[in-house]
């Protein structure tokens, strides 16, 4: 038994518009990291983060640099991060100097010491701080959640 042409054609209307409302739902759903705290849109997220220390013991100046969380700066226009800060889930935090991030841009945040320049800021820690399970936090200068990044033994999880 098959269906009539007409049946066909309703068929057919049905699920081309249910497959089009579906993938109008994933960018939505995609980009919700990036909203700040009063729903409207963030150009900063958290981008990549380095937490793996080979030896953990190990407090050189080197190994603490190599632990690093990158801050990005989607939009086109300049953000001053000046009292933004950046939490671990210990409560570690490190306050931002008066430092614009350019637009379209990342910086880098090393635990250790380092001059400061346009790609990397340096917290000036004498032993690390973000463990193999843990979670990032960068805030605003008022203490509004603008992202955060967590990761562990389940897997990478990115929230805003």
């Amino acid at each position: 038994m098959s269906a009539s042409p007409a049946i066909r054609r309703v068929l057919a209307v049905v699920l081309a518009a249910g497959t089009l409302a579906g993938a109008a739902a994933v960018p939505a759903a995609a980009d919700d990291h990036r909203r700040d705290h009063h729903g409207r849109h963030s150009a900063l997220v958290i981008g990549d983060v380095s937490h793996d220390n080979p030896v953990r013991g190990d407090r050189s100046n080197r190994a603490l640099n190599r632990e690093w969380v990158e801050i990005r700066n989607t939009g086109r226009s300049g953000v001053n991060l000046r009292g933004y800060t950046l939490t671990d889930q210990q409560g570690n935090r490190y306050r931002f100097p008066d430092f614009r991030l350019e637009g379209r841009s990342a910086v880098k945040v090393h635990t250790g010491r380092g001059r400061d320049s346009r790609h990397d800021l340096y917290q000036g820690r004498t032993r690390q701080i973000w463990d193999d399970r843990d979670t990032a936090t960068l805030r605003d200068h008022r203490g509004g959640v603008v992202d955060t990044e967590s990761w562990g033994r389940r897997g990478h999880q990115h929230r805003g």
